[in-house]
């Protein structure tokens, strides 16, 4: 295709879209009301996400507050028979590190 048929086409599509362009007419408040519903959903979508994070934060922290509360209340394994070396060591384990003094 020449440079000619080439901006002949071009000349052709440009006429027609404008033709079908010049019937076009916009509402007078169309942009307006766009914008009105693109600022509701953005308002929407904001307050949707808001509340899902206090919903999870609230969640994870009552999570951990029930494991916390059903950990039991006892002395654990690493503190059981303090010795004098420190948590875990008994006598027995303290004159197999020390020896006889």
């Amino acid at each position: 295709m020449n440079d000619t048929a080439h901006d002949r086409t071009e000349q052709q599509l440009r006429e027609a879209l404008e033709a079908l362009a010049g019937d076009v007419h916009a509402a007078p408040d169309a942009y307006r009301m766009a914008r009105g519903d693109w600022l509701r959903r953005e308002r929407r979508r904001r307050l949707v996400l808001t509340v899902l994070i206090t919903v999870v934060f609230a969640l994870a922290i009552l999570i951990g507050l029930w494991v916390l509360n059903a950990s039991p209340s006892g002395p654990g394994v690493v503190f059981h028979n303090a010795g004098p070396l420190g948590p875990g060591l008994d006598s027995k384990a303290t004159t197999a590190l020390m020896g006889h003094l």
